[in-house]
């Protein structure tokens, strides 16, 4: 299977089944079997993954992509043995980043429900057309790209967690705060949009929000 058939939903979810990293090898670049150049669009989907990990408070570094051809079996396996080391390295998902389970799942759940989004917002907003690997991880770590990740995804990320806290039942804006770790500013924002997509009320006799749909 060529590697850019790799969505943002497969990593997501090998990483919600527990495990404790996620290898994607791929053609070197510049030798896609394919037109369509499937390892430069894997290439993306790996760095757009590693910033959402980052975002929610787990260690990068445990999703990895890296180029190897078909005959190339000894560098093949000098990658997996270097992948296993620097894994067992990293320790237990979750636990090492000081995440319990519990919160752990809840954010995995938050950036779930983003994923048809972010799938249209990297394909129409995010994508680009280079044709060298350093170009893309230019990109990736460029001011530019950091201010479309917080207006495009991160405040999506937040205010995902905040339909999630809602939906267990009503939070009041100090709560929400408190749990999420967000500024008093940021929840207010985030839920004033959600109020205007008819997500969100606001109760004003206990000052509580509350859910009117699913986010």
């Amino acid at each position: 299977m060529c590697t850019g058939r790799v969505e943002p939903a497969f990593i997501l979810r090998a990483f919600s089944k527990g495990a404790d990293g996620v290898y994607i090898g791929g053609c070197w670049p510049g030798e896609c079997h394919y037109t369509t150049e499937g390892n430069y669009h894997a290439l993306s989907t790996v760095l757009l993954m590693k910033k959402v990990l980052a975002h929610i408070g787990v260690n990068p570094e445990r999703l990895r992509v890296e180029w190897v051809g078909a005959s190339e079996g000894i560098r093949f396996a000098e990658l997996m043995n270097d992948v296993s080391k620097r894994v067992k390295e990293l320790g237990p998902l979750g636990k090492a980043e000081g995440l319990d389970p519990n919160k752990l799942a809840f954010k995995f759940e938050a950036v779930n429900r983003l994923i048809p989004y972010m799938r249209l917002v990297e394909r129409e907003r995010l994508r680009m057309d280079f044709r060298k690997e350093e170009e893309y991880r230019e990109y990736f770590d460029s001011d530019e790209f950091d201010r479309l990740f917080k207006e495009l995804i991160a405040d999506k990320i937040a205010m995902s967690e905040i339909m999630l806290l809602l939906r267990d039942g009503s939070k009041s804006g100090d709560d929400i705060s408190e749990i999420l770790c967000l500024k008093p500013s940021e929840v207010s924002k985030h839920v004033n949009i959600s109020a205007r997509q008819g997500l969100v009320r606001f109760d004003e006799s206990r000052r509580v929000m509350l859910a009117l749909a699913e986010g």
